[in-house]
């Protein structure tokens, strides 16, 4: 494509489903040039929801016990903590994977693939489709993973080690597809023959909003019809708990484990580990509407940067996340004063919240005032790699109820200035208004930072 011929174009937004027109300059060009100024983006709906998270084991449980302000931190369970500086976090509880999965596959599976399968499979129930009609070719699954699987991890090194010299090294057959952090995808795949495109995306805890985001864009340009995406984890782990815990990363209350995740608080002192699964169906809107579903939200565009600043540390102005929410309204086509919620990030670290504030002030403006913040990690504390997806459901369930849940555990604020508590923080208790549309933060370590927003439907 010449430079000279693509100068003369002028590209113009026409309507909400994204249609674009040359409206001047209409010369020679190219055959793909052609396609790409006549394009109509589709539209993106989400038809199914599924969750396993730290206060509930599907989705039911979940939004009920985040709108009662219910916390999930609890004393480790899954091994002997006593000797870690942080002895407690927010685990799955009652969960029993043969509910659900044949017991000979179970022991094929990593925690956070047992995760992930049951939860989609929750999703997959709540869309209804018929999966004897569907057409599974345009079907895909993308997920967003962290760690992944870091208790096989773990126990295979672990025996390696205490057994190899008399024993040789021996390593089960399944060590590795069971802790590889894209199986979980293809594992659903499998469950359910879906053909789609089908990978794993891995930036931390943006992992599973760069993974709704992929989902979006590929239905958006006609490349499947559904989108099986979401995010799990499971590093609830000494190797997990001990490395955060080097690094300074985690709240020591561990005399108070349920209060420990207080973000905006001036005495928080670190995040809590969670674990768990949140998986969304999308699905394109003729797709939904010729079957019939029932659609919780349309998902409206998404954003990703970078901060480009530090391997941990969030940028102290919040230049990666002012600049990944401003790229997400644009997509969106929407303004600030279009949004009513914010789900933030919100880790209740001493640098990452401030530094969040700061980008919302900045981003936002007056209606940083308007519209409603909360941390939903305040009680199921941080699911590190499916943290967005959890999140980015909650957004999708307050926009269908017109109600924010609570940033809990707030009981004194802090002296930082870059917290302006004129922002309303939905502190202590879920608050009923409209949400017309609600944008969900993650970032992660590295500095990727992703957010996605969803907005009511209409057609």
């Amino acid at each position: 494509m010449c430079g000279q011929h693509i100068s003369t174009f002028k590209i113009k937004t026409v309507s909400a489903d994204c249609r674009f027109r040359v409206e001047e300059g209409r010369k020679a060009y190219s055959p793909l040039l052609q396609l790409i100024l006549t394009m109509e983006l589709k539209r993106v709906v989400v038809t199914g929801l599924g969750a396993i998270t730290p206060v509930g084991n599907n989705i039911q449980s979940t939004w009920e016990n985040l709108l009662k302000g219910v916390s999930g931190a609890a004393p480790i369970k899954g091994f002997d903590a006593s000797q870690f500086k942080t002895q407690f976090a927010c685990e799955i509880k009652d969960f029993v994977a043969a509910d659900f999965i044949d017991r000979k596959e179970i022991r094929k599976m990593d925690l956070y693939e047992q995760y992930a399968l049951v939860a989609a499979m929750e999703a997959v129930k709540d869309s209804g489709m018929d999966l004897e009609t569907v057409d599974k070719d345009n079907i895909g699954v993308v997920l967003g993973v962290g760690i992944g699987g870091i208790h096989t991890f773990e126990e295979q090194i672990s025996e390696y080690a205490c057994t190899h010299e008399e024993k040789g090294p021996r390593f089960s057959p399944f060590f590795i597809p069971k802790m590889i952090a894209d199986i979980a995808s293809g594992r659903i795949s499998i469950q359910y023959g879906f053909h789609g495109p089908n990978y794993t995306t891995t930036s931390a805890c943006a992992s599973s909003t760069n993974a709704i985001a992929d989902a979006f864009n590929l239905i958006r340009l006609g490349k499947a019809n559904v989108m099986v995406t979401g995010g799990a984890e499971a590093a609830i782990t000494p190797g997990g708990l001990g490395g955060f815990n080097a690094m300074h990363a985690l709240s020591t209350r561990n005399d108070d484990p349920t209060r420990a995740s207080r973000p905006f608080s001036a005495s928080r002192d670190g995040f809590v580990m969670g674990e768990g699964a949140g998986i969304l169906i999308l699905e394109e809107l003729e797709h939904a509407k010729a079957r019939g579903a029932k659609i919780y939200c349309e998902l409206a565009g998404a954003g990703m940067s970078a901060d480009a600043h530090h391997l941990t540390a969030s940028h102290p102005e919040g230049l990666g996340a002012s600049l990944v929410m401003q790229r997400a309204l644009k997509d969106a086509e929407l303004q600030p004063e279009d949004i009513d919620y914010i789900n933030v990030h919100g880790t209740s670290t001493p640098v990452g919240d401030p530094s969040e504030v700061k980008a919302i002030s900045k981003v936002f403006g007056e209606q940083a005032y308007k519209l409603n913040i909360s941390s939903t990690k305040s009680m199921t504390g941080h699911l590190l790699g499916a943290a967005g997806a959890v999140e980015a459901i909650v957004c999708c369930l307050s926009v269908q109820n017109d109600i924010i849940p609570p940033t809990i555990n707030h009981d004194e604020d802090d002296c930082d200035e870059n917290i302006d508590y004129k922002m309303n923080f939905t502190f202590n208790k879920a608050q009923q208004r409209t949400v017309r549309a609600a944008l969900s933060n993650t970032f992660g370590f590295g500095g990727h930072n992703a957010c996605c927003i969803v907005k009511k439907y209409q057609d």
